[in-house]
C-alpha cells in the first residue's frame, strides 16, 4: 500500500467534515477536543505527516498525554479510543500504515471507575418541582425539570423538540434527529421515539404552551416547544 502524505490539522479537519452526516454535533465537539491534544502532540514532535506514525509513536503521546495532563484513567481511555477510532479512519484514505488502530492502547477499567456519583435526589427533585408547582407554575425552568424528571429525556432531547412534536391529545413527545437544522439528538437516528407522557404533565405542557410560551421561531424557522423571546433556548440555559 502506497501512502499518501496528510499533515495532522489538515487530517483532522476531513476526518471531522467526514463524520458531520454521522454523528451528533456533540460527538464532534467532543472528538474535536480530544483529538485536539494528539495534533498539540504532533506539533511539539515535529510530526508533520502522518505516514509517519508508527505504534511506538503512538505509546509515546499516551505517556506524554498521561503526565501532560494529570488525567484520570478514564479520561485517558476516552481520548486514547476516540485515537484509535481516528488512526481507523487515517487507514481507511491510506494515510497510515495498515492495522496501525490496533497499537493504540487504552486502560482498561475497573468496575466502578467511570460511574457518575453526583445525581438529584428524590428529596431535593420534589422541593424543586413543588416550588414550581406552587411559584412558577408552567414556568420554562418548570416545564424542563419536570420533563427531565418524570421522562428521564437528555438536555439535548428538550433542546429539539419543536411545538408540533408535542400531542395533547395523544400525550407523547416525539424525538426527533434534525442535525441540519441545529438540533442533533444523542445517538443521532437511533435515539428517535415516542416519549409517553403522563396527564399532570401535559397539563403542564398545556399551560406553558397556552399563556407562557414566547410565540417564536428560531433561526431556521422553527417552532420551539421550549423557547425564549429570542427564539429557542439555548442548550447552556436549559
Amino acid at each position: 500500500m502506497k501512502l499518501e502524505p496528510i499533515d495532522p490539522e489538515t487530517a483532522l479537519e476531513l476526518y471531522l467534515t467526514d463524520r458531520e452526516n454521522q454523528v451528533a454535533q456533540a460527538t464532534l465537539y467532543s472528538h474535536r477536543s480530544r483529538l485536539g491534544h494528539f495534533i498539540r502532540w504532533c506539533d511539539e514532535n515535529e510530526v508533520e505527516n502522518l505516514n509517519q506514525l508508527t505504534g511506538r509513536m503512538l505509546h509515546q503521546y499516551r505517556l506524554w498525554r498521561r503526565d501532560e495532563g494529570d488525567i484520570s484513567v478514564v479520561t485517558e481511555k476516552t481520548q486514547m479510543d476516540t485515537l484509535r477510532v481516528f488512526i481507523r479512519w487515517l487507514e481507511s484514505i491510506d494515510a497510515v500504515e495498515s492495522d496501525l488502530h490496533t497499537k493504540v492502547l487504552s486502560p482498561t477499567l475497573s468496575p466502578g471507575d467511570n460511574v457518575r456519583t453526583e445525581m438529584l435526589e428524590t428529596e431535593h427533585a420534589e422541593q424543586i418541582l413543588n416550588y414550581f408547582g406552587k411559584y412558577e407554575f408552567a414556568s420554562r425552568p418548570h416545564i424542563v425539570i419536570s420533563l427531565m424528571w418524570h421522562t428521564m429525556m437528555r438536555v439535548g432531547a428538550i433542546h429539539s423538540l419543536d411545538l408540533e412534536d408535542y400531542s395533547s391529545d395523544g400525550r407523547y413527545l416525539e424525538v426527533v434527529h434534525r442535525p441540519g437544522t441545529g438540533t442533533p439528538i444523542k445517538n443521532a437516528e437511533d435515539g428517535e421515539r415516542h416519549v409517553a407522557l403522563s396527564e399532570s404533565i401535559c397539563d403542564l405542557l398545556d399551560g406553558w404552551i397556552g399563556d407562557r410560551r414566547p410565540d417564536v421561531t428560531d433561526d431556521t424557522g422553527r417552532k420551539p416547544l421550549v423557547s425564549t423571546s429570542q427564539g429557542r433556548a439555548h442548550i447552556t440555559t436549559l
